[in-house]
């Protein structure tokens, strides 16, 4: 949900701002209204040096660090930065030094020199390389020639000649500047430079938490300059007004504060209008999914907050799309092994892996196997899956469509609702005609095919909501307009609806499509592994590695589309059939990082 918020308006003189900013940092509750971003060039200057500070702590989370580093450096984040990116060229000049080594090593050793003596007495050499399949014996008798060396492969080989008007029928390869001691030697020099830098990244790596303090000093820094500029200046610049929202749960705190340091103030309830900042307040279990809402945007402060629906259907289309139990159970595992890594990522995996375990013994899959045709497996448990054919149709498929329509009726009423709150009711009849039409529709039609009630009752029902919802979407859609414009707004609006809303419930048809692929993909691998195992069982070694690589590779494909197709879901089907815009500032309150470091 979105906490509400009380806005404040401080009166100081130009003089005191710092001074006052500095105190609110120190409480921690005000977001003051101010940029984001560099304005001018101090806040740009401390911007850039906070990125090298984010840059170099990303650069040495990957080093291992030393026993002993009591040595002290300049700035530590330049010299991690330089350190790492002088490791990187020497590294790129080491993959050149092995590729002139591999040219260089078929000419065996010599001495450049000899070969400038042999020009100063008019004899110039020529070097070859061919295919020793294609090397000629008549090239020796009419040119003096002499092979270098020959790998069963290619032929090197060189042709001595005094002749200006010399010619020979292969290209002629340039000289060798240099033989296969002196690259190595580079080489050598190379890498015992290579590994200095890696003990000095090392080194720098027990500077980690020094650098954390320094990116925090300077991000408190460059959010207080930006507070400060931020200000409206009156009277001559003499003063100024500074804008700010604090949660309303937290006013006692900033009371206790402004009473204490005589500021002039004015506080009121914040308006949407004044675009106040969003906090989400959620249980444990919900606040995993806002970093999901945050993807596509905050509400705004008259907007519902979808967390609470994404973390529902986000983690139910997951499960739909992975459908397996035993992909399930390597989820859950993987999530609970790298915990400390991941972090909260690491709980939204165990989450996601629980429910695809659910949904893929729902769907009696493990690891690609039907767990129907187990026979260890109780008849009582096998009627708690769902049946493979509904109604004549895949029970997967019909379900996904089921779990579509649910989805977006929700989303009907939520756009009712809100659209009610925020218009009032007699401005939402347009809104309520459709809801009514549409969710009114989907329930009793589900009565009817259920049974609860009769065909012929069931029938009135719809036309009577058929009417009302006629009512409210050609001629009540807007009270303050012309009737013919309101049906003509009401006959576009049809239209769309009608159009749109098949493709919407048609999209859902994704969740079993990838279900199914990767089930499919999964027993492509198993049946592999099975013809690879091999009647008498000889080859296990072979099947034990294909049915591993092959399921590994299936999880990681149908992860990614098991994450990307239910935000699509979310993000679009859902949030435009509930008038979800998205557009609101994430609350930012000014203060000070005090991290244990």
């Amino acid at each position: 949900m979105v906490t509400e918020m009380t806005k404040y308006n401080f009166i100081l003189l130009s003089g005191d701002v710092e001074e006052f900013l500095k105190k609110l940092q120190g409480v921690g509750v005000v977001d003051i209204t101010r940029s984001t971003k560099p304005v001018d060039e101090k806040s740009e200057t401390l911007s850039s040096k906070a990125g090298n500070y984010r840059k170099a702590l990303t650069l040495l989370k990957k080093v291992t660090p030393a026993e002993f580093a009591d040595k002290t450096y300049g700035d530590l984040a330049e010299t991690v930065i330089n350190t790492v990116n002088e490791r990187e060229m020497m590294e790129n000049q080491l993959t050149q030094l092995h590729r002139d080594l591999a040219e260089r090593l078929p000419w065996g050793q010599f001495d450049v020199k000899n070969f400038k003596k042999l020009e100063e007495q008019g004899l110039k050499l020529h070097f070859y390389k061919v295919k020793a399949s294609a090397m000629d014996p008549a090239w020796a008798e009419n040119y003096a020639l002499s092979e270098i060396s020959n790998d069963g492969t290619w032929s090197y080989f060189v042709v001595v000649s005094d002749d200006e008007n010399y010619e020979f029928p292969l290209k002629e390869l340039p000289a060798p500047d240099s033989d296969c001691t002196a690259i190595e030697k580079k080489i050598n020099d190379l890498e015992y430079e290579i590994e200095k830098n890696y003990r000095l990244m090392s080194e720098l790596k027990c500077h980690e938490n020094d650098l954390q303090r320094e990116l925090d000093k300077t991000m408190s820094k460059l959010d207080l300059h930006l507070a400060r500029i931020s200000g409206t200046k009156a009277a001559e610049d003499y003063i100024t007004v500074l804008e700010g929202f604090v949660p309303t749960e937290k006013e006692a705190e900033m009371t206790a504060l402004l009473e204490s340091e005589e500021v002039l103030y004015l506080v009121d309830k914040a308006k949407v209008e004044d675009n106040p900042p969003i906090k989400l307040k959620n249980n444990s279990y919900v606040s995993m999914f806002e970093m999901l809402t945050d993807m596509y945007g905050r509400p705004k402060y008259n907007e519902f907050d979808p967390t609470v629906f994404i973390s529902i259907f986000f983690m139910l289309f997951f499960a739909f799309c992975m459908g397996d139990a035993g992909y399930g159970l390597v989820l859950i595992i993987a999530s609970l092994a790298m915990k400390k890594m991941l972090g909260d990522i690491a709980k939204i995996g165990l989450v996601l892996g629980i429910a695809t375990t659910v949904i893929g013994f729902l769907f009696h899959t493990f690891f690609s196997m039907d767990m129907l045709s187990w026979s260890i497996l109780p008849e009582a448990v096998k009627k708690c899956m769902l049946p493979s054919q509904i109604a004549g149709y895949d029970g997967t498929m019909v379900l996904a469509i089921v779990v579509g329509v649910v989805h977006l009726s929700l989303a009907m009423i939520i756009k009712t609702y809100q659209a009610t709150k925020v218009n009032g009711f007699a401005n939402s009849l347009g809104t309520w005609g459709w809801t009514l039409l549409i969710v009114g529709g989907v329930i009793v039609g589900a009565f009817a095919l259920v049974g609860v009630l009769e065909s012929s009752v069931a029938t009135w029902i719809i036309i009577i909501l058929g009417i009302l919802s006629a009512l409210g979407i050609f001629f009540l859609n807007n009270l303050h307009r012309n009737p013919l414009i309101n049906f003509g707004a009401g006959l576009w609006d049809t239209y769309q609806m009608v159009t749109g809303l098949l493709g919407d419930v048609l999209s859902y048809l994704r969740l079993y499509a990838l279900g199914l692929a990767g089930a499919k993909l999964g027993e492509a691998f198993n049946a592999i592994g099975t013809q690879a195992l091999g009647d008498g069982g000889a080859n296990w070694i072979w099947f034990i590695l294909i049915i591993v690589v092959g399921h590994a590779l299936n999880i990681v494909m149908c992860v990614l589309g098991a994450f990307v197709h239910p935000l699509r879901l979310n993000f679009l089907e859902f949030f435009k059939n509930s008038g979800y815009e998205g557009t609101g500032r994430k609350y930012n309150p000014l203060k000070i990082k005090t991290l244990n470091y």
